[in-house]
């Protein structure tokens, strides 16, 4: 699965990798766009460190926001730990999750909490 460098590039927490996968495995469960940053980094060219708004919603053909399902193929050349989390992912019931700034995740169930966690996590941050 192609979403092995997903879990490979959305952490580097070795506590983390198998609940990442988890979370994907559960978007595409149920049906849901992976919105995974790094997919949507890697269809910009000369990306500047700095995604924006627009950027994720740029029709590219890795842009998961925009596209349903996979992108059109790797994002990078994952290591032995991310794909042993994609082979065995955590049984979680997030669908969602966003960076602490800490080298960690936050992990919500439903919107309404991500939403928050985001607030939380990366809008108040800015604002310091």
């Amino acid at each position: 699965c192609w979403c092995v460098g997903f879990v490979e590039k959305e952490t580097g927490s070795a506590g983390e990798r198998d609940v990442i996968a988890g979370v994907f495995y559960n978007r595409l469960k149920k049906g849901m766009r992976l919105q995974s940053d790094p997919t949507t980094i890697y269809g910009i060219r000369n990306f500047n460190g700095n995604l924006t708004k627009a950027d994720l919603k740029r029709r590219t053909s890795y842009n998961t926001y925009v596209i349903p399902g996979l992108p059109a193929g790797p994002i990078c050349n994952p290591g032995a730990a991310a794909i042993k989390a994609v082979l065995a992912p955590a049984k979680v019931s997030y669908f969602y999750f966003v960076s602490r700034n800490d080298g960690s995740h936050h992990f919500s169930k439903t919107l309404k909490e991500h939403n928050q966690a985001v607030y939380t996590f990366q809008k108040l941050r800015k604002n310091r």
